[in-house]
């Protein structure tokens, strides 16, 4: 086991959620934008109108900016974030898709060439070439999509891998398609709206009407069918997610998906508002108001996809406090759950000094600290300000007994959306101790 990173008030586990959800804005946008830039330029070529280059040029520079430099720093928050707050989760996908991701990043350092040659080589080589590094853009950008959703979708439905442990058996998993399909059109939605923004800068009249018009009907269209692609998703969950959403068990899910549900309707009202209806009312400060509740709809949907696979980091192969919860005779990995609670928690932390391997009277509070801190801190707040704030919680539950609090880390299991406590007896009353004097230190 590694050290953990216990962030005060927001969580670990929140605090990649938040990096995430905004690196969606710049990563779909560098996905979806392409393909609308590259139409915009063939129809300028092709009917003889280059005064819809300004809109293309001024397109392409938003995408340089915002997705290689916002975008590429929030991607490696999220490999930062990640790995400190779940080393052994990263270094289960890294283990099993380490190829995976070598090849996305290789068609991710064909989109940063590309995009430097695309926007630096405008009215500097032919028509047809312009376009063909446009479409090489296009392309690859979508195929660096492919391969990353297969093992975010891994992540909650590894299907047949968790019999087999084979590439292609989690890659391509219960919720792939489904997901891609959804991601692949809500995508256009995002650039979409990102091209009614930079229409509205555009002092030609005309053609700011007919950009906004075309991205208003190009937005539309990839919500549309983002929504009934994203149907399609909920009806591929597995029954325990399902549950967690529409029976009832985690009903802060279903108010997520209800604040995207919002945030869909009113993105694609101003689609068909001010894009279609009325072109010449879309304005800039309008445009990013509207991707202010854009951003909000993704902050939900992600948090409803993470919330999904509780209590699981990889479902039903390795727990949120990244304990290895199921045999994988395919690769030789063996549950851990039995050995902890025979030989201790605090055995498999090589970092902590040998006196604090074991639970002593002298000691019990700090290795209760510790213990709390690794099996609950990735979701939840220590102190009593903060995300699911665990003092808040239990005494909710009219837990402050420190033989009360050891009996409810006992029960844990018995909570479906919960990992259970994994330690000794000695070990699970030390948690309980610290866990009641923590509830005493915060009125």
């Amino acid at each position: 086991m590694y050290p953990i990173w216990v962030v005060p008030y927001l969580t670990s586990g929140l605090v990649i959620g938040l990096i995430a959800s905004f690196h969606i804005l710049p990563s779909h946008l560098a996905v979806g934008a392409f393909w609308f830039n590259v139409y915009i330029e063939r129809k300028a070529y092709r009917e003889g109108r280059p005064e819809l280059l300004a809109f293309v040029k001024r397109y392409t520079l938003l995408i340089l900016i915002f997705c290689f430099v916002f975008g590429s720093l929030s991607g490696v928050g999220i490999w930062y974030a990640a790995t400190v707050s779940s080393p052994r989760g990263i270094s289960a996908l890294i283990h099993n898709y380490v190829w995976g991701w070598a090849t996305e990043w290789v068609f991710f350092l064909i989109e940063v060439a590309t995009i430097y040659v695309y926007y630096y080589t405008f009215g500097k080589v032919d028509e047809r070439t312009h376009l063909r590094i446009g479409y090489l853009y296009a392309v690859a950008a979508w195929i660096s999509m492919i391969i990353i959703t297969g093992i975010l979708a891994f992540m909650l439905t590894p299907g047949k891998w968790l019999e087999t442990g084979g590439f292609f058996d989690g890659f391509f998993n219960p919720t792939y398609w489904p997901q891609l399909a959804a991601r692949t059109a809500l995508m256009f939605g995002i650039a979409g709206l990102y091209a009614l923004a930079v229409a509205a800068t555009l002092e030609n009249d005309s053609v700011r009407r007919e950009t906004s018009r075309l991205a208003g009907l190009w937005g539309a269209v990839g919500l549309v069918f983002g929504a009934l692609f994203t149907l399609w998703y909920l009806k591929k969950l597995p029954p325990e997610a399902a549950d967690f959403l529409f029976g009832g068990t985690l009903p802060y899910l279903k108010k997520l998906l209800y604040v995207a549900g919002v945030a869909w309707a009113v993105v694609l009202l101003y689609f068909v508002v001010f894009g279609l209806l009325a072109p010449r009312a879309n304005t800039l400060v309008g445009s990013l108001l509207v991707l202010v509740v854009l951003f909000l709809g993704i902050l939900a949907g992600e948090g409803l996809r993470e919330g999904l696979r509780r209590p699981y980091i990889i479902a039903g192969f390795m727990y949120g406090h990244q304990v290895v919860g199921t045999d994988l005779p395919a690769k030789g990995i063996k549950s851990e759950v039995e050995i902890l609670n025979e030989k201790g928690y605090l055995s498999r932390l090589g970092y902590l000094p040998p006196e604090l391997r074991r639970v002593t009277d002298q000691n019990r509070l700090v290795v209760g600290r510790i213990l709390v801190a690794h099996q609950c801190a990735n979701c939840h707040a220590l102190s009593r300000k903060g995300w699911r704030s665990l003092p808040k919680l239990l005494e909710g539950l009219g837990m402050t007994d420190p033989e009360d609090l050891a009996g409810f880390l006992e029960g844990l299991d018995g909570y479906p959306y919960m990992p259970p406590f994994v330690g000794t007896e000695e070990e699970r009353l030390a948690a309980g101790a610290y866990l009641a004097t923590m509830i005493n230190q915060n009125p």
